[in-house]
Parts: C-alpha cells; structure tokens; sequence
C-alpha cells in the first residue's frame, strides 16, 4: 500500500501512519515525493482510521512488488542521488571512469588525474575483485582502498568501488564514497540487507542473466533496509554471440525508469567486452535515457591486469566526454521537446 501525504498536510500526519504501521505489525518508509509531499509505503493492508488522518491525499493499494522502487512510489519526480558533490539523476549525464582494478598507487594516481581532465567526475576502481578464474589477478584489498582514498585527495573525485561480501561493508564504506554491488551478487540478499543499512549510495549492477524486474526486486532490498539513494546499473546481459561479451540492453534503460523512479547508468565497458564499441555505445545509452556511464579508462590499455580488451585510454574518455555533452545539449533542444509529446513520462533525459 502507497499513502500519499499532501504537501499542506499536519506535519503529524506522516509519523502517525508510521506508527499506525508499525503497530499493527507492517513494515512502512516514508519519502519525500520530490514536490514538498510525503509518501509512505506500507508492506501490507494498514486498515482502521490511519486512512482518514487530515492530509491524505490518496492511497495506492495495487502496485508493483518492488513498490519502493516503483514509479508509483515517487510519480512526480525521479530520484536524485548525491555522490559527494556529485548528483546523479534529474541533469546532465554523470561520467564515473577509471581502471578495473586498483593496481598500485602510482598508477591509480596517474590513471584518476587522467580521468578527471578527461571529464570524469567520480573515479571508479576495484580493490576487491571477482574474477572468473581463481588464479587472476583478484586486487589488493584494503591497501587499494587506500590508493582509492589517496586518489580523491588528489583529484578532488568522489570514489566508487565495489563491496562483495556482508562483512566487507563496513570497511569498503569507511573509505568509500558510493558502493557498488555488481553483477554477480545482485541477488547476494545478506548483502544487499547489509548495504541498506550502511549510509552510503549504492550502484546496483544488473545481473548478467537477470530480468529486469529481478533487478528492480534487488533495490527493493537496498530501500527496504533504510538507503534511499540507489543508482541502477545496465552492464549488459548474457547472450548468444560470442562475438561479444555481453549483450548491452539498452531498452532496459527507458524501461527501468518508466518503471522506476530510481536513476540509471549504464556501462558499456563490461556491456560489449570491445574496446571499439565502447564510444558508439556509450552515446546510444545517453540517447536511450540513461543519467550517466560507468567506462573503464587506463593511460596503458594493454597493460591493465584486468579487462584490458575493453578499457578506452583518457583520450577516448575525452572524446566520448565531449560527444556526450553535444547529444544532451540536442536531446533538450526543440527536437528532443517534440519527441516527448510521443514518449512516457520519464523516458526523456532531464
């Protein structure tokens, strides 16, 4: 159940449905809807007279199962997401580069100064590393975290690297400005409880074999726990050609925010595996609707430890920077008003 609370509602209403929730054993959160309003799901049927309170503007009883998540939840408004100084969400698309995995200190160094004047604005890079192979190159560990933390001293960029297990949570956020879940524990639910309550933004990563309803039950899992600022994470899905990776969904991209009122990015690094490809798609996730690009960018490609095939160098980074800011200055000009006439509401980039 969605109540909605209007804006020039008793400021004791909200609270009152909290606790009417609570005592008649539900669970319920309550959100700004971005308008001055309130909005508090409720997991369940809350009956008597909560439903009555002065300021209920409507309730929603039939909604999506990721009702948190949902379009329904927040419908005036998309999700903005703070990362630092960062926003994600509701403006211009949001450039997150950096290496795959944290290497040395010198070299994240290096890579992190070379990716901010490439345009980037938070620097990605794993110290904690799932690899396929247990004899690849898995990372350094808190030492990376470290490296991580010395780059955003330097460079003035936020961090963003991921967490894999429950009990690394504490530590990885202790350093780390955004946490990512990737693709492989999107349905790790200890953790996805864990970082719910950890305080920090999360990029949730779509599972490689996973619907998108799937993915959008996943943060639920994140918002259920009390962490309000999710940033969703279209990375490519397994298919059929071996001539790529993966399969970068891009209709999973105006779908998820028509569903959902959570921002998205999208990574077409890990999306084609293909250093060729990366520009082209990255311009066509911007076109589809997404809110920013997660790229793997080292100065030496060819000599990362960690997904050297599909890593663009700063120069790449640059141009893909610059095309981008030139397609968002289109898309809100008067051919991108017109198309909206014919679109969803939320499918256009703001």
């Amino acid at each position: 159940m969605i109540v909605a609370v209007a804006p020039d509602a008793p400021a004791a209403t909200a609270p009152a449905l909290l606790a009417a929730a609570v005592a008649s054993g539900l669970e319920a959160r309550a959100a700004d809807d971005g308008h001055g309003g309130t909005l508090v799901g409720i997991h369940g049927t809350l009956g008597g007279d909560a439903l009555a309170l002065p300021g209920v503007a409507a309730v929603h009883e039939k909604h999506k199962p990721y009702m948190l998540a949902s379009r329904e939840f927040r419908p005036l408004s998309p999700s903005v997401v703070m990362v630092g100084n960062v926003r994600i969400g509701g403006g211009k698309p949001v450039v997150i580069a950096g290496p795959c995995v944290v290497e040395d200190r010198e070299g994240l160094l290096e890579a992190a100064h070379a990716a901010k004047a490439a345009g980037a604005e938070i620097l990605r890079g794993g110290a904690f590393k799932p690899r396929t192979s247990p004899y690849a190159f898995q990372g350094l560990g808190e030492e990376g975290l470290r490296h991580l933390a010395a780059a955003r001293a330097a460079t003035g960029l936020p961090i963003v690297t991921e967490v894999m297990e429950p009990d690394q949570v504490e530590l990885v956020a202790g350093y780390a400005d955004m946490l990512q879940i990737g693709a492989r524990n999107m349905a790790n639910f200890p953790l996805l409880r864990r970082v719910g309550a950890a305080g920090k933004p999360v990029l949730l990563k779509r599972g490689f074999s996973a619907t998108v309803e799937e993915w959008l039950m996943s943060a639920e899992y994140i918002l259920a726990g009390g962490n309000p600022d999710v940033v969703l994470c279209e990375r490519g899905i397994r298919g059929f050609d071996p001539a790529l990776r993966f399969t970068l969904d891009l209709a999973a991209v105006p779908l998820a925010k028509e569903l959902s009122h959570l921002p998205v990015v999208v990574d077409p690094s890990h999306g084609t595996g293909k250093r060729s490809l990366v520009p082209r798609m990255a311009l066509a996730a911007l076109a589809a609707g997404a809110d920013g690009l997660i790229l793997e960018v080292h100065p030496d490609p060819e000599a990362a430890k960690c997904d050297a095939a599909q890593t663009i160098t700063p120069a790449d980074l640059a141009g893909i920077t610059r095309s981008a800011r030139a397609l968002h200055a289109a898309l809100l000009g008067a051919g991108a008003e017109g198309l909206e006439h014919d679109l969803p509401a939320g499918s256009m980039p703001a």
